[in-house]
């Protein structure tokens, strides 16, 4: 919502430092919020340092039925210390302080294999673009040409920073099609991205779905 790609649900996703130290705050504030773990994997926090999310419910009256997935590392992202470093805080009119994401780092951890994600990410880079193309600073465009999913916008991005381009281009080959302004060449090289970048979470995702399936046998046994 903060970066202009609003996606309402009723969950929170947090990352966290994996020391035990955060664990034991960790625990504190699932006990205020009289939250309970659901599904699979049990509330184990080694499990988390192998890459899988741990969900919970919260009961607490005011956040009642919110679910929490508690996570310390993603697919794609940096570790911990560089998500703090590149990290937005934004501060509500009650003086809540919120840690979120950086821009980047919330698109890599949306390149997943779930259909939804993939029109969310074209809309965050679409709206960052809209936001800041009247000030496009080097990262910014940097950005956009590593990440746009919008054919028009790389396009008029490649024509305004060549320079740029030629550079971001040698990690993103299909950036070549901008040179010719085929709004359909890019789109099917953007679709081989994405089938690229699907596949990757799957193979990611394989052996720890395993894990998760052998979890859900011993739990039917034990009930």
């Amino acid at each position: 919502m903060f970066y202009g790609a609003a996606e309402f649900s009723r969950d929170c996703d947090i990352v966290i430092l994996a020391e035990p130290e955060n664990y034991d705050r960790l625990d504190s504030a699932l006990e205020e919020l009289q939250a309970k773990c659901i599904a699979v994997p049990p509330k184990q926090w080694a499990l988390l340092e192998r890459g899988h999310a741990i969900h919970f419910r919260c009961y607490h009256p005011e956040c009642s039925e919110i679910r929490l997935d508690v996570m310390t590392k993603m697919r794609g992202c940096y570790d911990f210390s560089s998500l703090w470093e590149q990290r937005t805080t934004i501060e509500d009119a009650d003086g809540v302080v919120y840690e979120l994401l950086g821009i980047e780092d919330l698109v890599r951890a949306k390149k997943t294999q779930r259909d939804k994600d993939w029109p969310m990410i074209r809309r965050l880079v679409d709206a960052h673009y809209d936001q800041n193309r009247d000030e496009p600073t080097v990262d910014r465009v940097r950005f956009w040409l590593r990440e746009s999913r919008t054919p028009e916008i790389l396009i008029q991005v490649a024509a305004e920073h060549p320079e740029l381009l030629q550079e971001v281009m040698k990690a993103r080959p299909l950036l070549v099609e901008t040179m010719s302004a085929s709004r359909t060449a890019l789109r099917q090289e953007l679709d081989k991205e994405q089938a690229m970048e699907r596949e990757a979470d799957q193979q990611y995702w394989r052996p720890l779905m395993k894990e998760l399936e052998a979890m859900r046998l011993a739990k039917r046994k034990k009930s």
